[in-house]
């Protein structure tokens, strides 16, 4: 325990540097940006060169860049992500009301995209070199090329469209109806898992083989243990220690398309937020979606490694 709780500590310290990189990487980006932050406040409206030199004093644009960070980092220490200027509510508010549903898109498709890659993984390696395996693999490569726009645009023409099981767009809230908010959700969530599933059954595959040529499952077939108690006991829990690497950079992926595929299914989550502020010229929403989504891939990759430490015990011996 006094091994985790270290090497947790040292985790959690190594993200302190890494955090303030990617907040000043999204602040040097959005103030080199060609948006003009006073000009969309003002929503285009025919104002005076002094209104717009007010607003930018006002608002500490005018400030040196490395002030203008540190006073941003301190917004951020206490909670505060900015004010829109385009709607004058605070950031925080908005992230509040948007961050639920991607949370829920993304779990959501991380548990399709996991027990396909398991169920898939596992057929895939127990029948080696014959047809399942040739098969799985096949469409798994498929998988792989193929990115989540693409599959949402094939699922709704077939299951939306064609054959009218889901509905194309929209959002139902589960406070509403449950039958709904999994019927609004289910093609998202589809389409944001697959290429993760293709990906993550491969690698799945390859452990599970790996594994399945050791000694020690030669020997333990050969004292009469079955099948599954060899596959299931000791198989499984070994060769699924490595996917767990790749997981947090999977999360992250859904992350990433989730602000795709919310927009494409009119989903009002970050991403659809993401997308409108960036039309309408809102730095301050823009730079608290991304660094939101940002702290979310970090914590999930802690999480993943904290994971990783307690599945695998020649780690912590090794700590």
């Amino acid at each position: 325990m006094v091994v985790i709780v270290r090497m947790l500590a040292g985790r959690v310290l190594a993200l302190v540097p890494l955090l303030l990189g990617v907040i000043l990487f999204v602040f040097v980006v959005m103030r080199f940006s060609p948006t003009d932050p006073a000009l969309a406040a003002f929503e285009g409206a025919n104002v005076s060169q002094e209104q717009l030199e007010a607003f930018r004093e006002a608002n500490g644009l005018n400030d040196p860049l490395p002030l203008q960070y540190v006073h941003f980092v301190g917004q951020l220490l206490q909670g505060d992500f900015g004010t829109s200027v385009i709607t004058k509510q605070p950031v925080g508010e908005t992230i509040t009301t948007a961050l639920p549903l991607t949370v829920q898109l993304t779990l959501m498709g991380l548990l399709i995209a996991l027990v396909l890659a398991v169920l898939l993984g596992i057929t895939s390696a127990l029948f080696r070199d014959r047809w399942p395996d040739q098969l799985i693999r096949l469409i798994t490569l498929a998988g792989v090329a193929a990115p989540a726009f693409w599959v949402a645009l094939l699922l709704v023409q077939w299951l939306a469209v064609g054959e009218g099981l889901f509905p194309t767009s929209g959002y139902v809230s589960m406070n509403d109806s449950f039958g709904g908010w999994l019927n609004s959700m289910a093609l998202p969530a589809i389409a944001l898992a697959m290429p993760v599933a293709a990906q993550l059954t491969r690698i799945i595959r390859t452990s599970m083989v790996e594994e399945l040529d050791r000694d020690y499952v030669r020997t333990a077939r050969g004292g009469g243990l079955p099948p599954v108690v060899v596959v299931g006991r000791n198989v499984l829990r070994n060769a699924l220690v490595n996917p767990l690497t790749v997981l947090g950079l999977r999360v992250g992926y859904l992350l990433g398309g989730a602000v795709v595929i919310e927009t494409m299914f009119a989903l009002p989550g970050m991403g659809q937020n993401m997308i409108q502020a960036v039309k309408d010229g809102d730095t301050a929403k823009v730079q608290g979606f991304v660094i939101t989504i940002a702290i979310g891939f970090v914590l999930v990759n802690l999480i993943v490694d904290l994971l990783y430490l307690l599945a695998n015990p020649r780690l912590r011996s090794h700590a």
